[in-house]
């Protein structure tokens, strides 16, 4: 374990520099504990992209952990603060998979996101680690509106050793997904992972294509899908919270998948889409490697941004 967290915390030095360093001088600035630490706290808070709301609700609830301490030495805060953005961070939540013991023990995943955020990459990720579980992956190209989306899921396909469902751009994307399940089923596949356009522009025509193909999966397999999860990119920083709301609209989001949180110093961010944006993130992306698709385990992630 405390390689990984080694590991982690390497990946995370942007975000540790961004957030934790920056707390660290903030409170070896004070000599005591009052009202001005605690306002100038809220607002580095907000410029680590932890969110307004998020960051308030931080600094009353460590105003009460002083009262009840009786705390005087601004250092001490500093411990105080990880052990709370541990708990507005959550329990760990894995992906669910289908249970085995149904008559198809297929798990589905649909993959919804914007454009430009890492979704291809983090679906061919996904697929390569399954399949060097020995599992059988299949993908459904349902991006049909982007040009050359299935050409590049086609070469995560190739690399991961996956098979891919695709069609003709402009097809209708239930159609492809409807041809996904039946193909996956057929190969006594273990996993289907769909990927699907990330247009934003047009909300309702959002919303209505990812309603069909959700109708077309249910129809077809009891459960299904086990996930929608929404691909975001940390280094937009608040922008993330805002696309949560904007999918939510669309989808039944059961969980997030951040990417990029090597690149970026606004990983704060992953507190308020957990506690404000009430989303749990399961995977959270922290380098270019296959394998730097992870887990998100919040007390690891704790410990790798606030240990030296």
């Amino acid at each position: 374990m405390a390689g990984f967290i080694t590991s982690l915390k390497d990946k995370l030095t942007k975000t540790r520099q961004g957030f934790t360093e920056k707390i660290d001088t903030f409170f070896a600035r004070f000599t005591k504990i009052d009202e001005d630490l605690l306002e100038e706290l809220e607002e580095i808070l907000i410029q680590a992209d932890i969110g307004a709301q998020t960051s308030f609700e931080l600094v009353e609830d460590l105003r009460c952990i002083i009262k009840e301490q009786r705390l005087t030495e601004p250092t001490a805060l500093t411990g105080e603060l990880q052990k709370l953005i541990q708990q507005y961070l959550g329990e760990r939540r894995d992906l669910n998979i289908n249970d085995e013991t149904t008559p198809t023990p297929l798990t589905v995943y649909l993959i919804v996101g914007v454009n430009g955020v890492g979704k291809t990459t983090t679906i061919g990720k996904m697929a390569h680690q399954y399949t060097q579980q020995n599992k059988k992956v299949v993908l459904a190209a349902a991006d049909t509106f982007r040009a050359a989306a299935s050409e590049q899921l086609q070469i995560w396909a190739g690399r991961a050793g996956a098979d891919i469902i695709k069609h003709g751009e402009g097809a209708d994307p239930a159609a492809v997904v409807f041809d996904a399940l039946q193909a996956a089923r057929a190969r006594k596949a273990d996993y289907l992972i769909i990927d699907t356009a990330g247009r934003l522009h047009n909300k309702i025509n959002l919303m209505n294509e990812l309603n069909k193909i959700k109708r077309v999966i249910t129809r077809e397999i009891s459960g299904a899908p086990h996930e929608v999860l929404l691909v975001l990119d940390a280094t937009t920083g608040q922008n993330a919270i805002q696309q949560v709301k904007s999918f939510r609209e669309a989808s039944d989001l059961t969980g997030v998948i951040l990417t990029k949180m090597d690149g970026t110093a606004k990983g704060g961010v992953i507190v308020g889409l957990s506690h404000e944006a009430g989303v749990a993130v399961k995977l959270i992306g922290v380098g270019e490697g296959l394998e730097d698709l992870r887990p998100f385990d919040p007390q690891e992630f704790a410990q790798a941004i606030f240990e030296r």
